[in-house]
């Protein structure tokens, strides 16, 4: 038996992980990737899985949504997070990854794949004919962009449906070298101990320098917005509220990053035992601790004005910078209105999205996507049953949030608890319990699902 034929456009998360499970699902898989030909404004490499802003897959305990998320995810064989598991770096309760390695990881497997074959091409056009899952990421050539415009355009959509791209700014933050540092004013400590209690540098802040960087990051300057970071009136496009620039939080509060990226609450000095005022920390980028990344510190400040205000920081005067922050604009499509519950574009054609273009925002939230559309077009394409995603899972949240048509101003998110249904029987009032069973009862649909696929719990095919 002949097998069906897909193309996977992008070899972000998103598209590795899509053209992984296509490949495991009975698909040969075409994977388009157009670096290093042409190269986007935010990548920094040409390699797959390239996480270009933070090195961390956020939290990993199963009482977190997108803790859960990745252990769904690991049941159903994921590329992505068996590789990051493995790539991973000492981050407390999160799970962060030595960049290198995860992409080593992720790109070796996939080249290695007998039903996979990898093009180093750019794609300029799509054929709705063609099976196709589009995984480019939020920022696609400029000729990707008018394709995916022009098959937008023959969606038949409701009377009252606006047609839209729409598009928010996200950002990087700085990597700075460990032999740059000054230790001696830092201290190595988890919040609350968690992981190996020590896995952070942390930069104790007083009241008085704390207000001093408030008003640096308030004063200092900005790059301005590209011409084609401007909305459709001309105006900023608008930030995601769950990656916002540090200077953006401190422009709307003085106490704002003391109660986000800066929150001393379970930091306090393992010597003098006193709780500092505000606290900046470090994450290690790598497994060998030759770099730490400043967490929260996505940044549109200018370069030099980064080097001023960030060098007054206690431990940082002497600082070298791997990387400055850096802002870019994001791009997605109005999901709700455009996509089907198996993220396949309304109409007849055989064309899915995946990742960030669709509006689900994160790493493994666009490793998700990609896990959703490959399933549904491997079915889809090999004849089978399409069985829908179960709801009350983390994978079901985010299909839950794509299509979520009762808000007229649809915009990314990370996965959260807010689409599953509440556990029967008297309410628990404790969140880490509660949340605890409704995690257990999301994975029992989650192996359910699985089972009802024939997918495999370990990762297949070539390792």
């Amino acid at each position: 038996m002949t097998r069906p034929r897909i193309r996977v456009i992008g070899a972000g998360l998103a598209g590795c992980e899509a053209a992984w499970q296509a490949a495991n699902a009975g698909c040969d898989v075409d994977l388009y990737e157009m670096r290093p030909h042409v190269r986007g404004p935010a990548h920094q490499t040409d390699r797959f899985a390239e996480l270009v802003c933070s090195n961390s897959l956020r939290g990993a305990a199963l009482e977190n949504a997108v803790g859960l998320l990745k252990e769904e995810l690991a049941r159903m064989g994921s590329l992505v997070i068996t590789s990051a598991r493995e790539a991973a770096v000492p981050a407390g309760g999160a799970l962060a990854v030595d960049r290198d390695v995860f992409a080593t990881l992720v790109e070796s497997r996939l080249a290695a794949h007998p039903q996979v074959t990898i093009h180093r091409e750019e794609v300029t056009s799509i054929d709705p004919s063609i099976p196709t899952i589009v995984a480019c990421g939020p920022l696609p050539s400029e000729p990707l962009s008018d394709a995916i415009d022009a098959l937008l355009e023959g969606v038949p959509l409701g009377i009252m449906s606006k047609r839209r791209r729409l598009h928010y700014y996200d950002a990087a933050s700085p990597i700075v070298a460990t032999e740059s540092l000054d230790l001696g004013q830092m201290y190595e400590k988890s919040r609350y101990d968690k992981g190996d209690g020590s896995d952070y540098l942390n930069i104790p802040l007083d009241r008085e320098q704390y207000l001093t960087f408030v008003n640096d990051l308030r004063t200092l300057p900005k790059h301005s917005p590209k011409e084609f970071e401007a909305d459709s009136t001309g105006g900023k496009a608008p930030y995601f509220e769950g990656c916002l620039p540090i200077e953006e939080m401190a422009i709307r509060g003085e106490d704002a990053m003391r109660f986000g990226p800066l929150k001393p609450v379970g930091l306090r000095h393992p010597e003098t035992l006193v709780t500092p005022y505000a606290v900046v920390q470090l994450r290690k980028e790598d497994v060998a601790a030759s770099a730490y990344n400043l967490v929260g510190f996505q940044t549109r400040l200018t370069w030099p004005a980064q080097k001023e205000a960030f060098g007054k920081l206690p431990g940082l005067a002497n600082a070298e910078w791997v990387r400055l922050g850096v802002m870019h604009r994001n791009s997605f499509i109005d999901s709700p209105r455009y996509l089907g519950p198996d993220l396949r574009l309304r109409g007849d054609g055989y064309v899915w999205f995946a990742g960030q273009i669709t509006g689900a925002e994160g790493y493994v939230e666009a490793a998700a996507c990609g896990l959703i559309a490959a399933t549904a077009a491997a079915r889809e394409l090999t004849g089978r049953e399409a069985i829908a995603v179960p709801t009350d899972t983390a994978l079901g949240a985010v299909v839950a949030h794509l299509q979520n048509e009762h808000s007229a101003d649809f915009q990314p998110a990370n996965v959260s608890w807010t689409f599953f249904s509440a556990l029967p029987g008297k309410p628990i009032r404790d969140k880490r319990e509660r949340r605890g069973k409704l995690a257990e009862r999301a994975l029992a649909h989650i192996d359910a699902w699985r089972d009802a696929l024939g997918a495999s719990r370990e990762l297949v095919a070539v390792v």
